[in-house]
């Protein structure tokens, strides 16, 4: 964050004098994959320094470890072992021998992501009159990244509202469909393909008494994580078309097209931070929403923020199971370990704990502000969400 911060400063990264706060700020947003600004991403940075910005996303989307594991992998032909046992704690794994298999695993399907998502991009978007060829291959390039990194950023003032992108329905199913790809959690993903693989192994070989069956490929983790992640998105669009079907998404002509807006519009809180819709206009029940989607955020060990949906998972089930009486969390015939249940509540405690502090210490530092756009921010900033209620630029140094 500080050497990019230091990058940011240089003139030949902005049109105009940027402070080293604002520099700051804009370093710590991209590497910690959060989308918000201080200052226009568009007008402030020149080329040079929107390619910093996505150095810095590609680097925190990924994560550190994950860059340190794969280059001293790959320069000193081994991992080191107490490297191999933090990354088996941070990731959940059980056993060391598939940590270094599933970081190239990990890249190996993060580039593969972007570089479809900056296809399908491309191919999408047909109407922007005010952009030269060059610039628009860029623009295409430079989204792939924060998209699938959860980011938020963009090279356009108005982002995701400009008028030449907010009506382009494709471009937002595209759009959506990256950022919940990269919010889904890296081993989740790598998880699933695998079990994809195995199904379509299973009909091409059905005949083949070789063809060895695996029970359990997708593992429980997985399956809590794509259960609770459709439940999150059925929730936030149900909500979103109930609240604002005559407000925001009054522009929007056709069902359909307010379907996909209203779609993307509950899709982005898990931590994307891109938004088609006026954020300022939003309704208070929809703004609440918002919130608390924002606070549940991405999977675990995905680009994405928030206390994460096997937390939130976690915690539904233990009070589902106290209702019945249940000394036992179990799900899919399998029990929850109780350091699982305990780790859960424990996130949740401290992710509000830092969240109220965030909140007094901005109300107490510039009371004039409006209560609910400064909770909003926080929630935002600690998910690494990006989205705001038009707010982030009006914020003093402190």
């Amino acid at each position: 964050m500080l050497v990019g911060a230091l990058l940011l400063m240089m003139p030949n990264a902005t049109t105009q004098p940027l402070s080293f706060i604002d520099a700051l700020f804009t370093a710590t947003s991209a590497v910690c994959v959060t989308g918000l600004i201080v200052v226009d991403t568009a007008t402030y940075f020149t080329t040079f320094g929107q390619v910093i910005i996505m150095g810095l996303i590609q680097i925190g989307g990924l994560g550190i470890l994950t860059f340190v594991t794969y280059f001293s992998y790959f320069f000193k032909g081994g991992v080191s072992y107490e490297t191999q046992a933090s990354i088996s704690e941070m990731s959940y794994m059980r056993g060391m021998g598939d940590v270094v298999s599933t970081l190239k695993s990990i890249l190996y399907v993060t580039f593969a992501v972007e570089a479809v998502a900056a296809a399908l991009i491309y191919i999408s978007i047909y109407d922007m009159p005010d952009m030269n060829w060059s610039e628009q291959l860029f623009f295409r390039s430079f989204m792939r990244y924060p998209l699938f990194c959860n980011a938020g950023f963009s090279t356009f003032s108005a982002g995701m509202y400009d008028d030449s992108l907010r009506f382009n329905y494709p471009l937002q199913l595209i759009i959506a469909m990256t950022f919940i790809f990269g919010g889904m959690g890296f081993t989740i993903v790598v998880n699933v393909l695998r079990y994809l693989r195995h199904r379509a192994e299973r009909l091409i070989y059905r005949n083949d008494r070789h063809h060895i069956y695996q029970p359990w490929l997708l593992n429980i983790n997985s399956r809590i994580t794509l259960i609770t992640t459709g439940a999150l998105l059925l929730t936030g669009l149900v909500g979103v078309m109930v609240f604002e079907y005559n407000n925001v998404l009054a522009d929007h002509t056709g069902f359909f097209d307010k379907l996909i807006t209203g779609f993307f519009t509950a899709a982005t809180p898990r931590t994307a931070g891109f938004n088609v819709i006026d954020m300022g206009e939003l309704t208070f029940p929809t703004v609440m929403l918002t919130i608390f989607l924002m606070w549940i955020g991405a999977s675990p060990n995905s680009t994405g923020g928030g206390i994460k949906t096997s937390t939130f998972a976690i915690a539904l089930l233990n009070t589902l199971s106290l209702a019945r009486g249940q000394t036992k969390i179990e799900v899919f015939k399998r029990q929850i370990a109780e350091i699982s249940v305990r780790r859960a509540f424990s996130i949740m405690w401290l992710s509000l704990l830092v969240i109220g502090t965030g909140v007094t210490l901005i109300s107490y530092d510039q009371p004039e502000l409006d209560l609910i756009k400064v909770v909003f921010e926080c929630f935002s900033a600690y998910s690494t969400v990006g989205l705001s209620l038009n707010l982030t630029a009006d914020l003093s140094d402190f």
